[in-house]
């Protein structure tokens, strides 16, 4: 396995590029599990390996350094599980880390960002709320979307303080919840914002509180079956996709405590399922 930041062969720990060789996807926590359902409606025969890095949650305030970090961490247990596409299922390390993944591994990696493009294209009052963690928001990737896409319109960021906590305690819809989204929320509309995007991938589980508090007239922005269509794309591309009339199941894997995971997780996901601890190295 390379420490530095020289390539990893595309086939890694693979005999040579499988198309049945399965997809990894991670995020800090339980909020790539947004992305990993719109993978699994339009991919599934896909075999999937998701990791929710648990044990270093959240990564909104943390340093660039550190996210990126983790997110090489992890996509170097992906590779080692022999992967044959990596989706960095988070906007923050995303912005943080996409670049280095890109150049340090050979093979498609897709990261998320906000929706900000769509939502300009969408919105009727030239006003657009982005909502997303304060290392998305703060990011040089981030900034350099909105003044590509942003001139004509007026963008308003917010960071949404307590959501991604929210969302791995399983609080949806709880009084501190609907709380914690109007603080954010309101402002955005009270300044005429008619289309808010959802910058965190976390943030769709709490779609149903952030339309009753933005009123039914407003547009919320997901980006999950686009990054899912993106991959698909990728993936056809390559000719590896996996062959339709199998069917693919998911694997969980957590780098912290894998009970309370285990128990959201089935809050948010159709079938049963484990989640696996990862190996101390990768924790």
């Amino acid at each position: 396995m390379n420490t530095g930041l020289s390539k990893v062969n595309f086939a890694g720990m693979m005999t040579s590029p499988d198309r049945f060789a399965p997809i990894g996807v991670f995020d800090s926590g339980v909020g790539g599990l947004s992305i990993l359902s719109h993978i699994h409606q339009h991919l599934p025969a896909e075999s999937l390996i998701y990791v929710a890095d648990n044990g270093h949650l959240p990564y909104g305030p943390k340093s660039s350094a550190y996210v990126t970090t983790r997110t090489r961490t992890i996509s170097r247990f992906l590779i080692e599980q022999g992967v044959k596409s990596i989706v960095v299922a988070c906007n923050t390390a995303t912005a943080a880390a996409i670049a280095t993944l890109r150049n340090e591994f050979n093979l498609p990696v897709i990261g998320v960002e906000p929706g900000v493009k769509p939502a300009i294209s969408q919105s009727r009052s030239g006003v657009i709320g982005v909502l997303a963690t304060e290392g998305t928001l703060g990011s040089e990737k981030f900034q350099r979307l909105v003044a590509t896409h942003g001139e004509s319109q007026q963008v308003i960021v917010q960071p949404c303080h307590g959501w991604v906590e929210q969302v791995e305690r399983g609080e949806l819809h709880s009084e501190l919840t609907r709380t914690l989204v109007a603080a954010a929320v309101e402002p955005l509309i009270r300044r005429g914002a008619d289309t808010l995007v959802l910058g965190c991938t976390h943030y769709p589980f709490l779609a149903s509180v952030v339309r009753d508090v933005a009123g039914p007239t407003v547009e919320l922005i997901d980006t999950g079956e686009a990054i899912a269509l993106e991959l698909q794309r990728r993936l056809h591309g390559l000719g590896l996709l996996a062959d339709a009339a199998r069917a693919g199941e998911p694997g969980f894997w957590s780098s912290g405590d894998p009970g309370p995971l285990s128990v959201q997780i089935k809050r948010l996901w159709p079938q049963a399922v484990s989640v696996e601890r990862l190996p101390e190295a990768f924790r």
